[in-house]
Order: C-alpha cells, then structure tokens, then sequence
C-alpha cells in the first residue's frame, strides 16, 4: 500500500539558507508545501518578501552568513519564533573563479568563510539545539566540486570537499542524538548564478560531459533534500549524494 504522508512534514520547522532564489527558494517551496514552517535566511533582504509567498508559515530573515559569531542568535531567533527546529538546509554559497596561479587570498578567504566555515558553525548551533531534541535533519549543499577538480574552481573545490568530510565528521558525533548530517553535490544547475557561468559554447560542452545530457533543475535537488529530511531517511546519514546526470561516474 502506497503511503502518500511519507514526506509529510507537519509541525515540523525548517532553516534554508540562500533561500531567496535558486535551489534555495525551490527547496524553501517545497518544504512548506509539504507542512514546515521555514525560516528563510538571505543576505538580500527579498527573501522576506519570498517567505510571505509561501504555502504554510514562513519567517524571512535577512543575514549576512560571514558574521559567524551571530550564528547562534540566529538559531535562537528561530527556536524562539516557532518554538522547536528539525530541519537546518545550508544551501548559502559562493563561487569566485580563478586560475590557480592568479588565486588572490582574499578570494581563497570569502569563499571558504561562506562555503564551509559557516554551514558549520550554523550546523553546530542548530546541532546543540536538535541534541536537546533526540532528532534533527542537516543537509548540506555541497557539489560535484567535492568529488572533482574542475578548472578555475580551486577555492571552490576545497570548499565544497571540506564540507563533505566536515557532514561526515558531523554525522559520526551527532548520530546517537537521532541527527542525521548528509550532503548533496549537485552538477551545474539551471538557475540564475549557474547560467552566469554557464552559457553558450561553455555550456555546451559541459553538457556534453553529462551521460544525461543535461543540467539539473533547482526543483530536483529541493525533492533529493526533501528525501534525506524524511522520516524514511534515517538510516542514511554521513553520505554524499551525487546528483550530476553521471559526470562524475566516467
């Protein structure tokens, strides 16, 4: 017998990151839909506009995810509004691309920060919190970039593979507490950022390295999360999930 309420998400509370467009917003969408309360965290003030758009109860909260030292106000701001929180999705991140020769430190600096440092000092807050709980749901945006190196991306690529092995260190210390940590590393997706870089013949080619022939869209990595937030996910936790039309598999 099918069970249609197995990504039902009542009563359950949400924090997306980056959630004001892109994968962010899709995620952000289709967590409420499926019942959450999502606070929608963004450095561009819109996301508090988005989260009054949104099918169940939303906070949209303006923040600048550098300040690392404000991570825990912002979890308690969370916690205080809705009482509870399940579910923490770091999605937030930037890409400065660069030839290795010509990496500026500054770059290096801004990307990391935003990239790693803060999903985990965010997930640590949201972590103390879920402990006190005996459940919670960490998911961290990562990229194929974790698992590859692609040119120009050298910053990038550290990032993302720091916050691969960060979920997984994560995942091994948090999960008596009933908290999984899992990462998905998507291949280039169809939003407004990715089409920046990814464009014309460079896009071509790329897409010519993917078995599917394609990018991948933002709603289909927000339904890979909505998988790994389940119930029916609590098994898996400490994983990396590749969601790149098979680039990385030849």
């Amino acid at each position: 017998m099918t069970n249609h309420n197995l990504f039902n998400l009542d009563g359950q509370v949400a924090i997306v990151t980056g959630a004001s467009a892109g994968i962010g917003l899709a995620i952000s969408e289709l967590l409420s839909s499926l019942g959450a309360k999502v606070a929608m965290v963004d450095k561009n003030p819109d996301v508090v506009t988005q989260a009054e758009k949104m099918p169940s109860h939303c906070l949209g909260i303006t923040a600048d995810l550098s300040e690392i030292d404000k991570m825990p106000a912002l979890i308690d701001r969370v916690v205080n509004t809705f009482g509870r929180l399940d579910i923490l999705v770091n999605n937030a991140g930037i890409g400065i691309l660069e030839p290795v020769l010509e990496v500026k430190q500054q770059s290096w600096d801004a990307t990391l920060l935003i990239n790693l440092t803060a999903p985990y000092f965010l997930s640590q807050a949201a972590g103390k919190v879920m402990t006190q709980q005996k459940y919670g749901r960490i998911v961290n945006i990562a990229s194929q970039a974790s698992v590859i190196a692609l040119e120009n991306h050298a910053a990038y690529c550290t990032s993302k593979a720091g916050l691969v092995i960060a979920s997984k260190v994560l995942a091994a210390e948090l999960g008596k507490y009933g908290i999984t940590v899992n990462c998905i590393s998507p291949t280039v997706v169809e939003t407004e950022l990715g089409k920046r870089y990814w464009h014309g013949e460079r896009a071509e080619e790329m897409k010519a390295k993917i078995p599917v022939g394609r990018f991948a869209t933002p709603e289909e990595i927000a339904s890979a999360v909505a998988y790994l937030i389940s119930k029916q996910a609590g098994i898996i936790t400490g994983e990396n999930m590749i969601i790149d039309g098979g680039y990385t598999i030849i």
